[in-house]
């Protein structure tokens, strides 16, 4: 059992939980049904003893599912892929138009200046990456980020400052720290994937420009729930991943200012980020191109234009709606239920994302999180999330369980997993569990396995 207390949970019934959110035992009706149409839409997954269920994704802060128009999208291109740049093939020539039209795209999404360089990247982690090559001087850090947005500024002069119980403590911290000792960029996370929290880039940005600093941001949380908006924000740097913004084909953006990125060594060295090379001697490009040495992941590319084209045919009201009634939805369940603890980083945050991070008072949660996949077709995510400093500080067991929600979510996909999860914390899984070096799995595991030829 994952609690040996019967009495330390109460089971919400979908009702009771919507009742929490309306007042009423009605539905609420934003989040009832997808906001856009995802592959995975209509995907069942076995369980354990024979049976197969609707699957709920709940780990979408992981990785989200394509958009249904992204997928047709990356199949209407196909047929047209070819060499980028200096082809002078009618194919080519389209692959080229694409590629540019994305980065176009990006740039109107993500309010860049007429200035600013668009960079495709592998992902959020390979754009920060470029950045820590790129900024002369100090970077000051919180403790709160994602490895993405801690690690690359391992080796430079990196200084961390650890977020305070409040924002505004917080705040009060990074301008202590910048007035202490100049530095020339502040980054930070939009949100924490660990509690949701969405901190507040915008004053963010003017603390660090007070101090005569940049500031970077990392949005790979952010971005697929929220418009960002450099110009608007005054942010100098927005890096973020098509994977978490239902585009997973493997790319990402880096979006800002061009000057560091026209003085730091190119990301890559090779073709397509020079002007001309001889045995002694490289002149290397200056913009974009310097730091995309090689053949771009153009599918990547022209999936995370399509998807931020659907952002903006959705809307931002429509999507905070949606999101919102879940978030609401799935913190409320959680709150009527006892064994356990949702995780907060600060006191005074008054918004976050479609996030909650749970410790279970007694158990583990990687026991809870394999039986929710394995005997209800619910998926989440055991750990510390790829953000260990923060969540050691701020968590009191060793590991999390994590849910997480975006475009594709239900009401109803909220109320299967506070249901499961009552019945787990309560009764323990109806199944024999091992653990091995991958974690926890059935002892007996008679799921089929679907076949995939290569």
């Amino acid at each position: 059992m994952i609690a040996t207390d019967q009495a330390a949970v109460r089971p919400v019934r979908t009702s009771e939980a919507a009742s929490m959110m309306s007042g009423s035992a009605s539905p609420v009706p934003a989040g009832s049904v997808p906001l856009a149409r995802l592959v995975d839409a209509e995907l069942e997954v076995p369980v354990l003893g024979g049976r197969a269920v609707r699957h709920v994704n709940l780990d979408v802060a992981a990785s989200a599912p394509a958009f249904t128009v992204v997928a047709e999208q990356v199949a209407r291109v196909l047929p047209y892929y070819a060499s980028v740049h200096r082809g002078t093939g009618y194919p080519s020539q389209q692959t080229t138009a694409l590629v540019e039209g994305a980065r176009a795209t990006v740039a109107r999404h993500v309010g860049a200046r007429d200035d600013d360089l668009v960079v495709f990247t592998r992902n959020t982690t390979d754009a920060l990456n470029l950045l820590a090559s790129a900024v002369p001087g100090d970077t000051v850090v919180l403790d709160l980020e994602h490895h993405a947005n801690l690690l690359p500024w391992r080796d430079g002069a990196r200084r961390v400052v650890v977020a305070q119980p409040t924002i505004a403590e917080t705040l009060d911290a990074l301008d202590a720290e910048l007035a202490r000792c100049p530095a020339a960029l502040l980054t930070v996370t939009g949100a924490s994937n660990v509690t949701g929290e969405v901190l507040p880039i915008d004053r963010l940005a003017r603390l660090a420009h007070a101090h005569g600093a940049r500031i970077a941001v990392d949005a790979a949380q952010l971005l697929p729930h929220r418009r960002v908006s450099l110009e608007a924000s005054d942010l100098d740097y927005l890096a973020f991943s098509g994977h978490k913004a239902y585009a997973p084909f493997g790319a990402g953006a880096f979006v800002g200012r061009a000057d560091w990125l026209d003085a730091a060594p190119a990301h890559l060295a090779g073709g397509g980020a020079v002007e001309t090379v001889r045995l002694d001697r490289v002149e290397w490009k200056h913009g974009a191109a310097r730091h995309e040495a090689g053949t771009p992941n153009v599918v990547g590319i022209v999936a995370i234009a399509r998807a931020l084209a659907e952002f903006e045919r959705l809307g931002e009201a429509a999507r905070d709606s949606h999101e919102q009634a879940l978030t609401d939805r799935l913190h409320a369940g959680l709150g009527a239920q006892r064994g356990i603890r949702v995780v907060h980083g600060f006191e005074d945050a008054d918004d976050r994302l479609g996030i909650a991070t749970i410790e279970l008072e007694r158990g583990s949660v990687g026991l809870l999180a394999a039986a929710l996949g394995a005997e209800h077709g619910i998926s989440v995510r055991a750990g510390r999330f790829c953000a260990h400093p923060f969540f050691d500080r701020v968590a009191g067991r060793a590991n999390g369980l994590r849910a997480s929600l975006g475009a594709g979510s239900t009401t109803d996909d909220v109320d299967r997993f506070l249901t499961a999860l009552a019945k787990l914390v309560s009764d323990g899984p109806a199944h024999a569990y091992d653990r091995g070096p991958e974690g926890w799995h059935p002892l007996v595991d008679d799921r089929p396995r679907p076949e995939f030829a290569f």
